[in-house]
Formats: structure tokens, C-alpha cells, sequence
């Protein structure tokens, strides 16, 4: 195969490629599922050539799981024209580019150390990524507002078939994902019960994403949603008790929260936020937590009963050390009363009364 050779993409529109350097072998099988690892080049359309994006800058190349890519699928049908250890650039028409913007927001973010999960769980859906006025970035923003023609230089790495590679949460299709929640979910419990509480935490997390992923593409409070909801707020109050071992209670406080703000009758979400509550010397929130928790699982009366016990030991205990902490003595000089309020022993207040007076009532 020749260097430079130019020809157009069979059945694509408005894609031209040119191949810069010849890769070996067959070309792989992209099937869904198949992880592609390359690196790529993403330039203007002008005179001096402006790169946008280039992973090798970054340092890392790129990965994309065939059937789960960002969002722009027009790479899927590049890189499936490669041979491995192919260089080839592309040109392709507006029609192909217009979310590119999107997609480089989300590989910089990655570039950038944030969480790619995290970004795709709450930017899921086209009408969330354009609810935003800015990507944060001001050539991205040129490019949403003006959509134009792009370079793409690709350099394909290597082709893993689905059962060569383990793949991460993120690129299971739907389907796959439901499949590794209980497994998940089993390997967090099992590493609470060994006092892995962060590793735990980890899992839990990771299951809850599955979830909310499968999730965001049903409709909310319908049969499908409302099961994949009460699969989410087991696995949050597991969380949320690794959470508390971490002593991480206000995290407690604000995950329960949201889940008694939507579904006030889970007694398990009062009962963590109660013991939170605790934690932190709420004593009124605690108090009314846990009774609601009675009103909904009079079962629950021995836990609560001993929490509320430990309750009123820490409050008692935390009374008298305030009394304790704070002394009050009264010196008197010359003609002049000085009321000084001492703190571990340190002046902390000093009131001068007029002479004649003692600060007491007749």
C-alpha cells in the first residue's frame, strides 16, 4: 500500500482520507464491544492547519469500546477503514463535526484528571450537554456556535476483541451493566464485613453508576425507572453506611437527604441520617429521625432504642464538659469590681464595673 494515497470513504458523505503512512495485516474486526486504542490529531481547516486536539500532547492515547462512543460515531466508521499501525488523515464536512465540541470537552476533562464516569452520568443525553452556555473552553465554544469542516489524523494502535480485555463500567452496553450490579453490590458487601469501608464505598459507587446510566433512559416514576430508583437507594444507604464508618456524616446527611426528599417513606434513610445527626451533636434532628423511623418500622425499636440511649450518654457527656470549659470568677480591686471569664484557664472577657456597683440585682 502507498504513502499518500487519497480516496474517498465508500459509503460516506462529506469524508475524505488520505493515508500518511501504510499500517500491516488485514483490517481488524471492529465489532461492538471491540476496544480500540489509537491516537488522533484534530485540526482546522485553515491555512495554518490549527490543531485543536492532539493526544500525544497529552501523553496517553486514546480508547474508545466500538458501540459506546461519546458521542461521535462518525470515529467509529473512521478507524474501521485502518489497518494496524495506519496513520491517515481525515476531512470531514460539517455534517460529520458538529458535536465534536462536546466530545473534546469531555477528553480534555479526562486529560485533566476528571472523572470520565462522572461526566457522563450527569451530561447524559444531547439536551443536557447543549443546556450549558459554555463548554469551558473558548475555541470549544467558537466551534458549537460555528460549526466547521475538521482534520482528524488517526493512528491506530491495536484492535482488543471484547473477551481480551476487561472492560471498565462505563463501556457495558446497558444490558451489561444491569448484569454487574448484583456482582458489584456483592463484592462491596463483602468488603464492609472485612472493615474495607473505602474499597467498599468504591464498589457501591460504582454499581450506583451502572444504575444511573441504564436509568437516565427511562421514563422517571414510570415501572422500569421506579425498580432501577429502589436498586439505587439500597446500594446509596450502603454507601452511605460505609460513609458513616468513615466518618463522612455530613456526606450521610445530604445522600439520605435527597432520598427522604423523593421517597419519604424509606425508614433505612432516616435511621442513617439520624445516627449522622448523632454524630455531629444534632440532638433535635436525631430525635425526630429516629422517631419517624418508629412511625415507619416499629421492627426497627431495638436499634432505635440503643441509638437514642447512646444519644442522650454523648449529650449529657458533652453538657457537662461545657460547664466544665467555662468558669466564671469575679476579682475584686481597689474600688472597681472585674469580672473576668476564664477559659481553660485563660482570660477571655474582661468587664469593668463603675464603683459602687457589683452587677447584681437589688
Amino acid at each position: 500500500m502507498s504513502d499518500l494515497k487519497e480516496t474517498m470513504l465508500i459509503g460516506s458523505e462529506g469524508i475524505k482520507k488520505t493515508i500518511l503512512h501504510g499500517g500491516t495485516g488485514d483490517i481488524p474486526k471492529f465489532t461492538t464491544g471491540a476496544k480500540v486504542t489509537f491516537h488522533f490529531r484534530t485540526q482546522l481547516c485553515d491555512d495554518e492547519r490549527t490543531v485543536i486536539d492532539d493526544s500525544r500532547v497529552v501523553g496517553t492515547p486514546m480508547e474508545i469500546v466500538i458501540g459506546n462512543m461519546f458521542k461521535l460515531d462518525i470515529w467509529e466508521a473512521l478507524l474501521s477503514s485502518m489497518r494496524v499501525g495506519e496513520v491517515a488523515e481525515f476531512w470531514c464536512d460539517t455534517i460529520h463535526t458538529g458535536v465534536y465540541p462536546l466530545v473534546s470537552k469531555s477528553m480534555r476533562r479526562i486529560a485533566e484528571g476528571k472523572d470520565p464516569v462522572e461526566w457522563q452520568v450527569h451530561t447524559c443525553g444531547m439536551a443536557n450537554m447543549f443546556a450549558y452556555h459554555s463548554l469551558g473552553y473558548e475555541d470549544l465554544d467558537e466551534l458549537m456556535k460555528e460549526p466547521k469542516p475538521l482534520f482528524f489524523v488517526l493512528e491506530l494502535l491495536m484492535v482488543q476483541q471484547p473477551s481480551e480485555y476487561n472492560r471498565e463500567s462505563w463501556a457495558l452496553s446497558d444490558e451489561e451493566r444491569l448484569k454487574v450490579v448484583p456482582v458489584l453490590h456483592g463484592q462491596g458487601n463483602k468488603l464492609f464485613k472485612q472493615g474495607r469501608y473505602q474499597e467498599a464505598a468504591q464498589k457501591y459507587k460504582e454499581a450506583l453508576i451502572c444504575i444511573k446510566n441504564v436509568q437516565t433512559k427511562e421514563k422517571a416514576w414510570d415501572v422500569p425507572w421506579l425498580k432501577l430508583e429502589k436498586m439505587a437507594n439500597t446500594l446509596t444507604l450502603n454507601y452511605c453506611q460505609c460513609l458513616l464508618r468513615m466518618e463522612e456524616y455530613y456526606e450521610v446527611i445530604e445522600h439520605t437527604t435527597d432520598i427522604i426528599n423523593q421517597h419519604p417513606g424509606v425508614a433505612k434513610a432516616y435511621y442513617l441520617r439520624g445516627k449522622a445527626h448523632k454524630e455531629v451533636w444534632n440532638e433535635a434532628e436525631a430525635r425526630q429521625d429516629f422517631s419517624r423511623v418508629l412511625d415507619l418500622d416499629p421492627g426497627m425499636k431495638k436499634a432505635v432504642k440503643k441509638e437514642l440511649a447512646v444519644l442522650s450518654m454523648r449529650m449529657e457527656e458533652k453538657n457537662q464538659e461545657d460547664k466544665n470549659t467555662y468558669k466564671g470568677i469575679i476579682l475584686v480591686l481597689g474600688g472597681n469590681c472585674t469580672t473576668t471569664l476564664l477559659h481553660s484557664g485563660n482570660p477571655l472577657l474582661l468587664l469593668h464595673l463603675p464603683p459602687h456597683s457589683h452587677g447584681l440585682e437589688e
